[in-house]
């Protein structure tokens, strides 16, 4: 959509306002119908006082319908279906029941205690899997080991899943086959007539100290605004009908330095952030909002609570870019409709646990996974913080999105998936800005993705940097 493009800009101008001195035509920006579906995600009474093991039960409260039609789908409508207390050794039937992977290598309060008095130092990882790794099924009075047919280390702890097999040595459970409850269903993709296009940027990163990152931001909010490039350039901006931020929009270095040295039991885990990067986030955002709608994700890095779903960020922290009407603070997970296009995603903390606790590796393969679970956020509250849903779980997927993204990973990767009845999904993984320099594009009318990268560097001049747009 946008062709090459260089300019020359002073280093020092990282906010400038657009100027008046060269008036060219007007592009209209073509606004979509847009209708906010986060409602789920929002908290109103906070009340910690309650066990966790209440979402676990919710959880299974919910899928188990699913899970037996599934099953009943693959396995055919005449399989036995038991609870765990009614299983009989030798006989062939199919169980619904919740994972659980006993892990040596995860992480835990004890060990952590451990660390802080240096009884039992233990090594930094970036995955907690080894080949002792153990799976076993609950339902809501029991559970058993699984062995057989079941991919161990692709499988994480919160998972419901309905397993084929028998009873049969010791005890244990040996799986034939299982099945996961697949994508629900999906309400049709409405026909548009001409190209208009959602922009996904995340991880920002402000209040870090790289220069060529905010250099690069600003010109993407540039490009977007119409500032840059000739009039077959702007208008390309004009197609961009929406923008949305997913999450860490500050660095990690505006977390509180003694997080690094407390262990987590000790450690706040929501912190004010920087005040400096806030003001210049509210900057760059009254720069877009004047422009074009702004959906203002939080992310691990944001001045809101820490656990799933994050809050929308206060208002109060934008005086400039509030006073409009198109700025959107949304809540981690987000969902939303746009001209008829259901978008669903994270700010990809629930990406980077799943990442951790099994083999997966692609943030792509993992959002897959995720939506063929029906289930945001598997491992939550287990390896990732949550509020203690009490009567239902607002993770479960119950209407398929058409657009399924996941924000800072470390790549830009996107992928259309197809379920059993018909339903297509775009899958994104939208990548870091402050490390990549790149985000991406959905074109509504084909569902099509592309990314953008955005480049600058010092030239010859120290007072100047050149920068680039492609894609």
């Amino acid at each position: 959509m946008f062709s090459h493009l260089s300019a020359q800009n002073e280093s020092s101008s990282l906010l400038r306002r657009p100027g008046a001195e060269d008036q060219g035509p007007v592009f209209e920006r073509v606004l979509p119908a847009y209708s906010p579906c986060s409602e789920r995600f929002k908290i109103g009474e906070r009340n910690f006082n309650r066990q966790y093991a209440h979402i676990y039960a919710a959880r299974l409260m919910q899928m188990r319908a699913l899970l037996t039609e599934r099953a009943q789908q693959k396995w055919g409508p005449d399989v036995h279906m038991r609870n765990l207390c009614d299983l009989q050794t030798g006989e062939q039937c199919c169980i619904v029941g919740t994972l659980f992977k006993r892990m040596e290598l995860q992480p835990s309060i004890l060990k952590e205690i451990s660390d802080e008095h240096n009884l039992l130092p233990q090594p930094a990882r970036t995955k907690y899997i080894s080949e002792t790794d153990e799976l076993i099924l609950e339902d809501e009075l029991q559970r058993i080991k699984l062995e057989g047919k079941i991919d161990t280390a692709r499988c994480v702890t919160g998972s419901v899943v309905a397993v084929y097999g028998a009873e049969k040595n010791e005890g244990k459970f040996t799986v034939e086959e299982y099945c996961m409850a697949d994508l629900p269903s999906q309400t049709a993709r409405p026909v548009l007539g001409s190209d208009r296009f959602v922009l996904l940027a995340s991880g920002l990163g402000l209040g870090s100290s790289d220069a060529d990152s905010m250099l690069g931001l600003q010109l993407l909010v540039d490009m977007v605004t119409g500032q840059l490039g000739d009039q077959g350039e702007q208008s390309g901006a004009a197609t961009i009908s929406r923008v949305l931020l997913a999450g860490n929009l500050l660095s990690q270095n505006t977390q509180d330095k003694e997080a690094s040295t407390k262990p987590k039991y000790l450690t706040k885990k929501t912190q004010a952030g920087s005040v400096e990067a806030i003001r210049l986030l509210d900057e760059l955002l009254v720069q877009l909002v004047a422009s074009v709608p702004v959906d203002v994700m939080p992310g691990q890095y944001d001045p809101t609570n820490y656990t799933l779903p994050q809050q929308p960020l206060h208002r109060c922290m934008f005086p400039l870019s509030s006073v409009y009407p198109t700025l959107h603070l949304t809540t981690n997970p987000y969902q939303a409709n746009v001209d008829g296009v259901r978008f669903l995603g994270t700010s990809g903390q629930n990406v980077c646990d799943i990442q951790r606790y099994s083999s997966m590796n692609s943030h792509l393969d993992i959002l897959e996974e995720t939506l063929r679970l029906r289930h945001l956020a598997p491992t939550a509250p287990d390896t990732l913080g949550c509020y203690p849903f009490y009567q239902s779980d607002p993770f479960i997927l119950e209407e398929c999105p058409h657009v399924y993204f996941s924000g800072n990973a470390p790549s830009f990767e996107s992928k259309l998936i197809k379920g059993p009845t018909g339903q297509e999904v775009l899958l994104v993984t939208v990548p870091e800005f402050s490390s990549t320099q790149k985000a991406c594009l959905v074109n509504l009318r084909t569902l099509e993705c592309e990314s953008i990268s955005v480049s600058a560097f010092c030239g010859d001049d120290d007072d100047e940097s050149e920068m680039n747009v492609s894609h």
